[in-house]
């Protein structure tokens, strides 16, 4: 006959913990060859395929280093997935909340980070750079000074539409109302 351990509950069943049973739990290994931490990290195998790889935190984070939503696709492409998802999601809007703060946070969309490249700025540059970088621009592109220059114009329009982007995400990250 086999002798259960004491319990400290009296026999009353509300005083134990939920889900302490007296079984063994089931405990799921991470998928990465030779490692015996708990998989509780779920990764897709392949896109658009429902299996998962299950890794642990270390391996999870290694696999999704890697990882690019818009891998294979040309820009075109994945401006289009992009404005697609962006139009589904129409009724989220992104916490204006937090503002800038450095390069690699993750504030900046992408249109402000193709604006930074149009006005040839590092991703982490401030508000001030691109005002100035946007003034250099527009002193050597303006259709005033380069008349009958389509190249000219068509810079000068690129580069008043990239400020105007940097301008409208900088006013939406001071506006304190």
């Amino acid at each position: 006959m086999v002798r259960t351990t004491r319990r400290n509950d009296w026999g009353f069943p509300r005083w134990r913990g939920y889900g302490s049973s007296s079984e063994a739990q089931q405990v799921r290994l991470c998928d990465r060859y030779g490692c015996n931490k708990a998989g509780n990290c779920p990764a897709p195998k392949s896109p658009n395929n429902p299996d998962r790889w299950m890794f642990c935190e270390e391996h999870a984070g290694e696999y999704n280093r890697g990882y690019d939503y818009f891998e294979g696709l040309t820009k075109e492409e994945a401006d289009e997935r992009e404005a697609n998802e962006r139009r589904d999601s129409s009724g989220y809007k992104e916490s204006a909340h937090y503002g800038w703060a450095g390069s690699g946070d993750g504030s900046r969309s992408r249109d402000e980070m193709h604006a930074l490249d149009i006005l040839g700025l590092e991703t982490d540059s401030t508000f001030e750079e691109a005002k100035k970088a946007w003034r250099k621009i527009a002193k050597e592109t303006h259709p005033d000074v380069n008349p009958g220059n389509a190249d000219a114009a068509k810079a000068f329009q690129a580069g008043q539409a990239a400020y105007d982007v940097l301008r409208v995400a900088e006013e939406r990250r001071e506006w304190k109302g």
